[in-house]
């Protein structure tokens, strides 16, 4: 059975990405795999994006398949290592993140033992574990990640979106119902959702008026 496994290639400088940078580096991944009978579903291109890990849309949307898998895939191969990263601390964050989760990096540079733990790596992860911030980044990444696929793939992106964007007039007949009244007194929160639930209308999650959500909304229009 032919082993399979993903590609991850990456330019750092805008300038990079019309030279020969991706071209190389995705002829290199794919000799070594046809070399090893390693089939590459798919290659992962960062294209113009630096070595940190604050965007790295590419990194985030391999590891989320990694980590989903279905595919049978748990292993990635790379050109050299300093296409994870150039400094030292980052691509021990992301090692360490492949090995932690069970899977394998194989450079074909630098060989397939990048998961081992040579003395001087072996350090670097150990001060690795007492840092949060990999993780704290990688979630976010991963998060924004899902949020573009499903965009791409829907057409839009799902994100919350309050009443101002998709309910302008509720907004505006919650001001209404709350207006000052000659000679009355002012309705509550709870009048007001009374009159909205008897117009018939609903909440975006078509749900039915209370006082608290009134407060919520009108709360969340001033901010």
């Amino acid at each position: 059975m032919i082993k399979k496994s993903f590609g991850y290639i990456r330019v750092s400088g805008k300038g990079q990405v019309e030279g020969d940078g991706l071209i190389r580096q995705e002829k290199a991944v794919l000799d070594y795999a046809e070399e090893h009978e390693i089939k590459v579903e798919k290659i992962f291109r960062e294209e113009g994006v630096s070595g940190t890990l604050e965007n790295r849309p590419a990194l985030a949307e391999m590891m989320i398949s990694l980590e989903n898998n279905g595919h049978g895939i748990n292993t990635v191969i790379i050109e050299r290592v300093d296409r994870l990263a150039r400094d030292l601390m980052v691509q021990e964050a992301i090692i360490n993140d492949f090995k932690k989760s069970g899977f394998n990096i194989i450079s074909v540079f630098e060989g397939d033992d990048l998961l081992k733990d040579d003395p001087t790596r072996k350090l670097v992860r150990q001060v690795l574990g007492a840092i949060s911030e990999y993780d704290k980044t990688m979630i976010v990444l991963k998060l924004r990640a899902a949020r573009e696929r499903k965009r791409v793939k829907e057409g839009k992106c799902e994100g919350r979106k309050g009443y101002v964007e998709v309910a302008p007039e509720i907004i505006k007949e919650i001001k209404r119902l709350r207006r000052n009244r000659k000679g009355m007194k002012k309705r509550t929160y709870i009048d007001a959702a009374e009159e909205l639930n008897g117009q018939g209308l609903k909440t975006r999650t078509g749900r039915t008026f209370t006082g608290q959500i009134v407060q919520n909304i009108l709360q969340a229009e001033k901010r």
